[in-house]
C-alpha cells in the first residue's frame, strides 16, 4: 500500500457516446458515458444524481429504462439496476457499437453485423438472448431506430449509405433502400407517421416517407461538416434540429423548408447527441468537448438561448492549484478556459468568466475559442485578499501581459499587467506576495517587475547592474518567489543562475550558479527552502538564507513535469514523463514512496490539509484525486507506507469514488478508502497511539461550543438571567397538598409508604448521592480501570448538568469528621480519573475545560 491511494476523478461530464434520455415519474433523467463509467443527471437542474461503477473497458453504447441502465463495453453488455450490476450479457464475439431499447427488449449490434435480442424482464433467470440476426458482410450498421407504430420493426442505416427495414420477430429483411450514396450517421423518427429524417456524412439531411418511399424535403449543411445528430420538436412546432461535426447546431423550419436559426458556437467539438423534450421548447445537446447543454426556444424571434449547462475541460489541463482550504481546485487547460472545480460538490464547479465572450464572438463573427485568452502556462493565487481586489494572476502562452482575476465574483479582473520594458517578450513566470498586495512578473527576456494588484500600477523593476542588457537575468526567467515577510524575492534564470533580491529596495543581495539549465522552481515560505528542477533530472534544494545546497534528489528517468511541497514542508512531490510520482522526505533526505501510472502526470498539487493530492495527466481532460492514507489509517510510521526505492504500479482513480458498487445503496457513495478498511482497524489505531506516539495529544472531537461553554458558564448564566422578577405561582386548591419547588412549578405531594416516611433528611441526601449516575459511572470505571464509558457519559451531559454534578460534590460542613463525608471519596476518585486522562493525553481540550470548572467550583 502506498501513501496515496486512488480516490476519484472530477471534471468529466460526458464523452463521445450518445446519451440516453428516460422519464421516471414526473422527472426526466439523462444517462451519459464518461469513459469507463456512466453518470445520470436530473434534467430539471442538470445535477448529478447517480454514478455507475468502473467497468473493465470504455463504454461504446448506452440505453436506459426506468431503474435500468444498459452499457456496452468491449464485447459485453452490463445491466445495472441503479448503481449495481445485476447481469452481464456475453454472447457477442466482436465489439458492440449500438444499443436500442425496444419495448421490453434490448437490441445489441456488433461491428460484425450480429444483432442479438435480449429480454430484461426477469434478468436474473434469463441471461441468454431470445433472438439473433446476422446481417450481410457488405452491410456495416452505423445507426438503428424504431419507427413509431411499426410493430416489431427497426430501420438500420449503414456506412455505405443503404438502409434496411427488418422485422425482429420474424427475423426477415422486409425492404432495402438504396440511400443517397453517403454514409448515414444518424436517423430519427418525426411526429408525423412514416416520416423519418436521416443525417449523412456529406452534410445533407433527408426527410423521407418510408411507407411510400418518397422524399419530403432535403436540407444541406455541408459547409458545417457531417450531420452527427438529429431531433424533431414535438410541441406542434415544425422544427428539426441538426448537429454537425464542427459543433454547430442548425434549426430547420419544415413548413417553410428553410434554415430558421443557427447556434454557431454551441460546442467546441462534434455534436454527439440532440434531444427535444416531449411537448417542451427545450433542446438538449452533448458534445465531445466534455459538455452537456440545454437550449430554450422562448425569444420573440424564435432563436434558442442557453438555459443551463454542465461542462469541464475540453482539452487537458496544464496547471492546477488547491484553493479555499482544499475545498476547490483552480485549473487551467489547453482549451483556453480557467476553471474552478469543487472537490466536495460537483454542482459548484464553474468556468471563470472572460468578459462577454459570447457577445463579442457574435459581433465579430468569430468562434468563442478565438476570442478567449490563450492557454495559461503559470498562475498564482492569494486567498488573503479575496474580498478586496483581484487575487489571481495568470501568465498566458506567447502573451506580453499578465491578467488578474477576482475569485470572489469568478470573473476576469479590471487590470492588465504589462511590463514596462523595451524588450517585448512574453510573460513566463508570476507570483503573488504573502500579503496579497503585490504581483511579480518575469518575462522571456529576463525582465522582472513588481505590480500593485489593487491599482494595477508598476512598483518598479529588479535590475542586475552587472548584466549587459540591464535586466534581471540573461535569458528567460523560469520562476519567481517571495518569502513570507516581504523581505526577500527569489528569481531563477533559464541559464542556471538563482538570485536573491531585496523585496522593497529591489537591489541584488546574493546569487549563485547551479551549473545547468533550470526548468522550474518552487519556494516554501515557512521553512525558506527553494527546490529547483534542472534538465539533468535532478531536484536540488537550497537554503535561501544560508545560500547553500541542502538536499539533492535523484531517481526520475525522464523530464520532470511538476514539483510540489506539502504544507508543513516535510514532503516534496515530483512527477515525471516516465509515469512516476515520487514522494521525497525533506528531513530524512530520501525517497519514501513512488507510484507508477499508465498515463504520465503533467501537474501535481497537494491540499493544505495534506489529505488529498490532485494530478492531471497527458491527454486526460479531468483532474484526478488521490487520498493520503497516512491521514485515514492507523499506521503512524512512514515505513509502513513507503517502500523506499520500489515503484508500485497503480491504476488511475475512477469516476466513481467506490471503485465497484457496494451491495448497500447507502455505502455506494463512500470513498474506496472508507469501504476497504478492515473491521479491526480502530483497535490497531488505539494500540499504535499509546505505544508509538506518546508525545501527541488526542482531541475529543466535540463541538468547540460544548467544551468552551464549561469555562464561561458563569458568564453565560449572567447573560441569560431573566430581566423580570420571578412570578409567584398560582395557588392550587386547598384540598391538594403541594410541594414548594425552585422552578416555581406546582408539584403535588405523592402518597408515600410508611417506611419511606421514617427516613431522615440525612438518609435521603445519602440515597440521592449514591444513586447518581455520575457517581456510579465513576466508581465502576475506577474499579474496572476502563474510563471510556465514563468519558462518553460526561460528553453526553450538557454544560449546566455537568456544572450541577460537580457542585453536588462540594464540601458544605467543614466541622464534620472526614470519615462521615462521602463526597470526599468521590472527589478522590474524580481526581484519579483526571490524572489518568491527562497522563494518557486523551480528550485533551475537554478534560482541560473540565478541570478548570472543577477547580473553580
Amino acid at each position: 500500500m502506498g501513501i496515496f491511494e486512488p480516490f476519484r476523478a472530477i471534471g468529466y461530464i460526458t464523452s463521445t457516446v450518445p446519451f440516453s434520455v428516460q422519464r421516471f415519474g414526473t422527472e426526466t433523467f439523462v444517462t451519459v458515458s464518461v469513459g469507463k463509467s456512466w453518470q445520470i443527471y436530473n434534467c430539471a437542474k442538470l445535477n448529478l444524481v447517480l454514478v455507475g461503477p468502473q467497468l473493465a473497458k470504455k463504454i461504446r453504447a448506452l440505453a436506459s429504462y426506468r431503474d435500468y441502465t444498459f452499457a456496452a463495453y468491449g464485447n459485453d453488455i452490463g445491466v445495472f439496476k441503479r448503481a449495481h450490476q445485476v447481469a452481464t450479457w456475453t454472447r457477442h464475439t466482436a465489439k458492440v457499437n449500438l444499443l436500442l431499447l425496444f419495448g421490453e427488449h434490448v437490441l445489441s449490434i456488433d461491428v460484425q453485423g450480429n444483432i442479438f435480442m435480449w429480454a430484461f424482464k426477469g434478468i436474473e433467470e434469463n441471461l441468454s438472448p431470445v433472438g439473433h440476426i446476422l446481417l450481410d458482410s457488405e452491410f456495416t450498421p452505423s445507426c438503428i431506430m424504431h419507427p413509431d407504430t411499426y410493430l416489431n420493426k427497426v430501420i438500420l442505416g449503414s456506412q455505405n449509405g443503404s438502409l434496411q427495414l427488418w422485422n425482429i420477430s420474424t427475423k426477415k429483411n422486409l425492404f432495402e433502400f438504396k440511400g443517397w450514396k453517403s454514409s448515414i450517421y444518424c436517423c430519427v423518427s418525426s411526429p408525423a407517421l412514416d416520416v423519418i429524417a436521416f443525417g449523412c456524412a456529406d452534410g445533407k439531411i433527408h426527410v423521407h416517407n418510408i411507407r411510400f418511399h418518397k422524399k419530403v424535403v432535403t436540407f444541406n449543411q455541408s459547409t458545417r461538416g457531417a450531420v452527427t445528430a438529429l431531433s424533431f420538436r414535438t410541441d406542434r412546432q415544425p422544427l428539426l434540429a441538426s448537429g454537425s461535426s464542427s459543433g454547430v447546431i442548425s434549426i430547420w423550419n419544415l413548413d417553410k423548408r428553410r434554415l430558421q436559426s443557427v447556434i454557431r458556437d454551441a460546442h467546441d467539438s462534434s455534436v454527439i447527441s440532440l434531444h427535444f423534450f416531449a411537448d417542451e421548447p427545450v433542446l438538449m445537446s452533448s458534445s465531445a468537448d466534455n459538455s452537456i447543454k440545454m437550449w430554450i426556444f422562448d425569444t420573440s424571434d424564435g432563436d434558442p438561448r442557453l438555459l443551463r449547462f454542465r461542462s469541464g475541460h475540453s482539452a487537458p489541463p496544464l496547471c492546477i492549484r488547491f484553493y479555499a482550504n482544499g475545498r476547490h481546485i483552480l485549473s487551467a487547460g489547453q482549451d483556453r478556459a480557467f476553471r474552478l472545480f469543487s472537490v466536495i460538490q460537483d454542482q459548484q464547479s464553474r468556468e471563470l468568466s472572460q468578459r462577454h465572450v459570447t457577445k463579442r464572438a457574435k459581433k465579430l463573427k468569430l468562434k468563442e475559442e478565438e476570442i478567449k485568452l490563450k492557454p495559461v502556462i503559470a498562475f498564482d493565487v492569494a486567498e488573503i485578499r479575496e474580498r478586496d481586489w483581484a487575487n489571481v494572476v495568470t501568465c498566458h502562452m506567447d502573451t506580453l501581459h499578465a491578467y488578474v482575476w477576482r475569485l470572489q465574483n469568478f470573473v476576469l479582473g479590471e487590470h492588465i499587467l504589462t511590463p514596462t520594458t523595451d524588450i517585448q517578450a512574453p510573460v513566463k513566470a508570476c507570483t503573488i506576495s504573502a500579503c496579497g498586495s503585490f504581483a511579480i512578473l518575469g518575462t522571456a527576456g529576463g525582465w522582472i517587475e513588481k505590480f500593485n494588484l489593487q491599482s494595477g500600477m508598476s512598483r518598479g523593476s529588479y535590475v542586475d547592474v552587472l548584466e549587459k542588457g540591464k535586466c534581471a537575468h540573461v535569458g528567460e526567467v523560469v520562476g519567481v518567489a517571495c518569502d513570507s515577510t516581504n523581505s526577500l524575492m527569489i528569481s531563477a534564470g533559464y541559464n542556471g543562475d538563482i538570485k536573491v533580491w531585496s523585496f522593497k529596495g529591489r537591489e541584488l543581495k546574493s546569487k549563485w550558479e547551479i551549473g545547468c539549465t533550470v526548468v522550474k522552481i518552487i519556494y516554501h515560505r515557512s521553512n525558506g527552502l527553494l527546490a529547483t528542477v534542472t534538465d539533468d533530472l535532478v531536484i536540488r534544494m537550497f537554503d535561501v538564507v544560508a545560500l547553500k545546497l541542502v538536499r539533492k534528489f535523484e531517481g526520475h528517468a525522464d523530464r520532470i513535469t511538476d514539483i510540489c511541497f506539502s504544507e508543513d514542508g516535510k514532503w516534496l512531490m515530483s512527477s515525471s514523463m516516465d509515469g512516476t510520482l515520487r514522494i521525497w522526505d525533506v528531513i530524512l533526505a530520501r525517497q519514501i514512496d513512488a507510484i507508477q501510472v499508465d498515463v504520465p502526470i503533467t501537474a501535481v498539487a497537494l491540499s493544505p490539509n495534506m489529505d488529498v493530492l490532485a494530478t492531471t495527466h497527458v491527454d486526460q481532460n479531468g483532474v484526478y484525486l488521490w487520498v493520503n492514507q497516512a491521514m485515514f489509517s492507523g499506521a503512524t510510521h512512514i515505513n509502513s507506507f513507503g517502500s523506499g526505492k520500489e515503484v508500485v504500479n497503480v491504476k488511475l482513480p475512477s469516476i466513481s469514488s467506490g471503485g465497484k458498487a457496494s451491495k448497500d445503496d447507502g455505502d455506494s457513495d463512500k470513498p474506496a478508502l472508507f469501504n476497504s478498511q478492515p473491521q479491526a482497524q480502530p483497535k490497531t489505531y488505539t494500540l499504535l497511539l499509546d505505544e508509538q506516539i506518546p508525545d501527541l495529544v488526542t482531541l475529543s472531537l466535540l463541538p468547540k461550543s460544548q467544551w468552551q461553554s464549561l469555562i464561561n458558564l458563569d458568564i453565560i448564566k449572567a447573560r441569560n438571567k431573566p430581566i423580570d422578577p420571578p412570578k409567584k405561582p398560582e395557588k392550587s386548591p386547598f384540598f391538594l397538598p403541594s410541594i414548594p419547588t425552585l422552578s416555581g412549578e406546582i408539584v403535588f405531594k405523592a402518597s408515600k409508604p410508611a417506611d419511606e416516611e421514617k427516613l431522615t433528611q440525612d438518609d435521603r441526601f445519602t440515597g440521592i448521592t449514591d444513586s447518581s449516575p455520575f457517581v456510579q459511572f465513576l466508581q465502576s470505571s475506577i474499579e474496572m480501570k476502563k474510563f471510556e464509558a465514563f468519558t462518553d457519559y460526561l460528553k453526553s451531559l450538557s454544560s449546566s448538568t455537568l456544572d450541577m454534578e460537580l457542585r453536588m460534590l462540594q464540601i458544605i460542613d467543614d466541622e464534620q469528621e472526614p470519615e462521615k463525608r462521602p463526597e470526599l471519596i468521590t472527589l478522590e476518585l474524580l481526581l484519579d480519573y483526571f490524572i489518568h486522562e491527562i497522563s494518557h493525553r486523551n480528550n485533551f481540550e475537554f478534560i482541560q475545560a473540565l478541570i478548570r470548572l472543577f477547580l473553580k467550583v
